[in-house]
């Protein structure tokens, strides 16, 4: 409960009427400070619709300077939740702030935090497939030389998925393949991506990505373009506490290659 209290008390402080009052122009409250706001405190009660009726008289509509200072100062502890004063003046100041009573506002902190949590992991997620498709790039513009240390840190060395982007990519490398990079001839863009499965140790995301590159070969300097707008799939696992990629499925996958061994 002691990030409950550090949470509550923060939310206090950025309260509009607190904030635009004289509190809100002072960096450390005295005994003043909490005269005021015990009176800031109690004109919201007399008004909140959950202190009508039989619940005012339960709880009451006010809450000393005395105990507000206390709140405000005192390091609490979690045995502290078990006073039945203490919890009625949470009570109040969560009244104060907007919801029904403490649990109400525990409830909403809990789900709050879910939400962060999970809006941390989906940003992680997305970012594994930028990061993987600014290193493919990264690896092209490195062609003739056949880098594939560039992944490393994205994709599992015994991947399926390495293993076929560098079978393809080691023939195009062998055959002299450079990328075209100047006036931005070559260039990519990832967009839409999304989650469609979301398990303990495996998620598949799908990504709408555009490719035009230019490839020229060395010697004979005859261009190959690769054009394309399409819909990866990619299959992230948790192995050993790491994620990375482990498999990906693109239905363009090797179509350069094929075009040349049809030339």
């Amino acid at each position: 409960m002691k990030t409950i209290y550090n949470s509550i008390r923060e939310e206090v402080v950025k309260h509009s009427k607190v904030r635009n009052s004289v509190l809100g122009n002072v960096n450390e409250w005295k005994r003043s400070h909490y005269i005021i706001l015990s009176e800031i405190i109690k004109e919201e009660l007399s008004e909140a619709e959950e202190l009508k009726g039989g619940r005012k008289f339960e709880i009451g509509n006010t809450i000393s300077h005395v105990t507000l200072q206390r709140f405000f100062e005192n390091d609490y502890q979690d045995k502290t939740h078990s006073d039945l004063r203490f919890l009625k003046t949470l009570d109040k100041i969560c009244i104060f702030l907007g919801y029904k009573d403490l649990n109400d506002y525990i409830l909403f902190i809990r789900s709050k935090k879910q939400e962060d949590q999970e809006s941390d992991d989906r940003s992680f997620l997305t970012q594994i497939v930028y990061d993987y498709c600014a290193a493919a790039f990264e690896f092209y513009k490195q062609f003739p030389s056949h880098n594939t240390q560039l992944f490393k840190g994205l994709v599992f060395d015994d991947s399926p998925f390495l293993e076929r982007a560098s079978l393809f990519s080691k023939e195009l490398c062998d055959k002299d393949f450079q990328l075209v990079t100047k006036n931005n001839r070559s260039n990519y863009e990832v967009f839409d991506i999304t989650i469609v499965t979301d398990e303990p140790d495996k998620k598949v995301l799908e990504s709408q990505e555009f490719w035009n590159l230019l490839f020229k070969v060395g010697e004979t300097g005859e261009e190959h373009f690769v054009n394309q707008l399409n819909t990866q799939i990619y299959f992230i696992r948790k192995i050993d506490d790491t994620w990375k990629i482990w498999d990906n499925y693109n239905p363009d996958a090797g179509r350069l290659n094929r075009k040349i061994e049809r030339m």
